[in-house]
């Protein structure tokens, strides 16, 4: 028996799909779902219900019912609009990657994603900020798009845009790779000390998926984390509910906010 092959199909990435982004979004628009929506220019997508809720009293907003398409997607009064943000939508790469496929579908151009990461480096303290300019592959999502390889690149106009709202916020961060991987459980010891030696900063489940998504639809998205547990001794240390941590997210959500601002209406262009 010859040996498997990720994805399963040989030649998969040349075929076209069954039904796309755009078919979901017609759909929608048929049932009458995206009825007066107005899509905003650029996205911040959240994945901790604190930084969610953060932002709902911050600019005196309800959470909308989960039916509300798209996903629940609020628009920011204090961006007129043209910043949104989607929370309460599920964590790791499959949720992450539908999101961004839906949303830009229905006219985004733009995103940001902040959440949480682990650290594999010992100068890389809880509260700590990364600014992810690469990500391994080890989740599944990013091999349906693209061929094989070990790295999935973050857009580069977008990145420097989030970079230069971190700097002109006066806010350091440190820039670099993260390992993306969708199996928390199965995270070994063997793993964190390979990637820890070749200069990998943190450890998360949805950059490389969203990295792969933006190359293939022509997408301006970046990444960025704050640190909420570390590796970096080759043992757990959990400290998620930390006030570092959470402030280290409302940081990266107000320079993600700055950043999206800067691009154009309409274009996801910086």
């Amino acid at each position: 028996m010859p040996p498997a092959s990720y994805p399963n199909f040989a030649g998969k990435h040349a075929e076209e799909a069954l039904f796309t982004p755009a078919d979901f979004a017609a759909y929608l628009r048929r049932a009458g779902a995206l009825d007066g929506y107005q899509p905003p220019a650029g996205v911040v997508l959240c994945y901790q219900r604190s930084l969610y809720h953060h932002v709902l009293q911050a600019e005196g907003l309800k959470s909308p019912a989960r039916q509300r398409a798209p996903h629940g997607l609020l628009l920011l009064p204090s961006t007129g609009g043209r910043v949104g943000l989607l929370g309460q939508f599920g964590i790791g790469a499959p949720a992450a990657a539908a999101a961004l496929e839906e949303l830009a579908a229905m006219g985004t151009g733009a995103f940001v994603s902040v959440g949480t990461a682990g650290s594999l480096q010992r100068d890389l303290d809880i509260g700590d900020l990364v600014l992810c300019e690469a990500a391994i592959r080890d989740e599944g999502v990013s091999h349906h798009y693209l061929p094989p390889g070990k790295l999935a690149t973050a857009q580069a106009g977008m990145t420097a845009a989030l970079g230069a709202a971190l700097r002109q916020a006066g806010v350091p961060f440190r820039a670099g790779s993260s390992w993306t991987i969708d199996t928390p459980y199965r995270e070994t010891v063997a793993e964190a000390r390979r990637y820890q030696a070749e200069g990998v900063l943190c450890v998360e489940m949805e950059a490389a998926a969203l990295f792969a998504v933006a190359e293939v639809r022509g997408l301006q998205v970046s990444s960025a984390f704050s640190i909420s547990d570390s590796l970096a001794d080759l043992v757990w240390n959990p400290q998620f509910n930390g006030p570092q941590v959470q402030a280290g997210l409302v940081t990266l959500y107000q320079a993600a906010v700055s950043a999206l601002q800067a691009v154009s209406p309409g274009t996801g262009t910086p």
